[in-house]
């Protein structure tokens, strides 16, 4: 990406998911979906994990195999994805790159120069050694894969990330997984429907239409959808609204249902204890959900 994303998070950690796609030479596109990987955002990673096709899992050559990539490798697999591991900062004075490699069999993921399944791609992420090596090894796991799509359908997508902004209102960023999202067509997505009113592309300018795969930013919603949420396009605007009402309503009922639930545990809490109200405001929803 050429951006050093930590630098403007606080703290210095990546605590957004960022998606962004690159070009390669012979007209063959990568889409990344970056997510934290600090060992605080269990929740977004697992969310990274159901939207993509290859898991790309960075391990430092320094660090090895830490508690939070156990966490992220159990992740892909329980979405059922597989693995391409990018070994960085091989440049580093005290990289141990045999160590590594070592720690990462212990966990099932065996490089194919040691006999096993796993394409491990020695990289300098600052350098930009073996960068080239890496795309080369997701694109040959894309085709091992068979990935397909419909461009010609009605769009189906996935929310990565939402957030109010004061000029534009909710928007969503959302990964199109099949199908194509035009300008101007009816969706719901959660408890929210209307019409796309805009959409911006990965490079952050508007654009028509959108195919799959694409990273994009959409408005015209009526409320902020939850991460993970399913985009689908429909025919018309009356079978969007009714399904969002009943979505409201189901999720009504489910807030009395927890609202109401005293158990023998629970009953003095419920008769006689301060309870301290408390507002969480965040820039996302996917922080508000790490917070929770």
């Amino acid at each position: 990406r050429q951006t050093n994303v930590a630098v403007k998070e606080h703290g210095g950690i990546t605590q957004h998911i960022g998606t962004s796609r690159i070009e390669l030479p012979d007209g063959k596109e990568v889409v990344f979906v970056d997510t934290p990987g600090h060992q605080a955002f269990t929740e977004m990673r697992a969310r990274g994990a159901q939207v993509t096709d290859v898991v790309v899992l960075v391990v430092a050559a320094d660090d090895g195999v830490m508690p939070q990539t156990k966490e992220a490798i159990a992740h892909a697999r329980a979405a059922g994805v597989p693995m391409v591991v990018a070994l960085n900062k091989i440049d580093k004075p005290d990289a141990n790159l045999q160590k590594v490699r070592q720690e990462l069999a212990n966990e099932g993921l065996q490089d194919e120069s040691w006999g096993g399944e796993t394409i491990i791609a020695e990289v300098s992420a600052t350098k930009g050694i073996g960068i080239d090596t890496l795309l080369e090894s997701i694109l040959l796991e894309a085709e091992v894969l068979e990935l397909r799509a419909d461009s010609s359908r009605p769009a189906v997508a996935t929310v990565v990330e939402a957030e109010q902004s004061k000029g534009e209102g909710n928007l969503a960023c959302l990964i199109i997984n099949d199908g194509t999202l035009r300008k101007g067509d009816t969706f719901v997505c959660g408890t929210a429907h209307g019409r796309i009113r805009a959409i911006k592309g990965p490079d952050g300018g508007f654009i028509t239409e959108a195919g799959p795969s694409t990273p994009v930013e959409i408005t015209g919603l009526a409320e902020l959808p939850i991460a993970l949420d399913k985009l689908y396009v429909l025919e018309n605007l009356d079978e969007a609204k009714e399904i969002a009402n009943q979505r409201i309503q189901l999720s009504r009922e489910k807030e009395i249902a927890k609202a109401s639930h005293v158990s023998l545990e629970n009953l003095f809490d419920k008769l006689d204890g301060d309870t301290l109200k408390l507002i969480l405001k965040v820039d996302v929803t996917g922080s508000l959900e790490v917070l929770k």
